[in-house]
């Protein structure tokens, strides 16, 4: 049975101040929805989700190619990969298209906060971005310093110098905040990484 208040001045105040408490709880203002726990490889899957429903860009993360050995079936409708190895090298963790511009980057990220080692990237990978670089395509790494939900978008060039130059140790968070174009977590999109890249398509313009 639902009591509603009597009609009286002071009983219905008294009911609209119940009603709006209860509002306030449902749409607080502070409530934020950026990155909510997720690793930096959801982050960025979401926002390509995002980015694809806006028709902004088509960016795809890359399968791994595996070779499946031995699989078991103990039930008819379920089977367990028992072993299984990669075929090839994989090469980066992402591609696609943005504006005319093919897209081609990495993901990595540390618990470190005043470094990141350089030992994350692996030879073929560094080699992959080269070449692409070559072709004219926009390359980059998204590197997370996740104890301080801070995220960088650093050209692939400046990780190539670094990584050959540096005997594969590590580069300073000062370093890459000189390199990179920081970006903040979101909502839509979580990990809003085409505003550094509208950024490096800028300057390639203007030089």
């Amino acid at each position: 049975m639902v009591k509603y208040p009597s009609g009286s001045a002071a009983a219905l105040q008294k009911f609209t101040k119940v009603s709006q408490k209860r509002g306030e709880s449902h749409h607080r203002k502070d409530v934020s929805f950026s990155d909510r726990g997720m690793t930096l490889e959801q982050m960025i899957n979401e926002s390509n989700k995002y980015y694809l429903l806006k028709e902004v860009a088509v960016v795809h993360k890359k399968p791994t190619p595996v070779q499946i050995v031995k699989v078991d079936y103990p039930k008819r409708s379920r089977a367990v990969i028992k072993e299984a190895y990669f075929r090839q090298e994989s090469t980066t963790d992402y591609n696609g298209v943005y504006n005319g511009y093919y897209l081609d980057f990495e993901a990595k990220e540390t618990k470190n906060k005043t470094s990141f080692p350089l030992k994350n990237f692996h030879e073929h990978q560094i080699v992959h971005l080269e070449k692409c670089l070559k072709q004219a395509g926009i390359c980059f790494t998204i590197i997370g310093f996740t104890s301080l939900n801070r995220y960088f978008v650093t050209p692939a060039s400046a990780v190539i110098k670094a990584w050959w130059t540096k005997s594969k140790s590590s580069v300073t968070l000062a370093e890459i905040e000189s390199w990179s174009v920081e970006i903040a977590s979101g909502f839509q999109p979580t990990l809003p990484y085409l505003t550094a890249v509208d950024q490096f398509i800028a300057d390639r313009k203007s030089n």
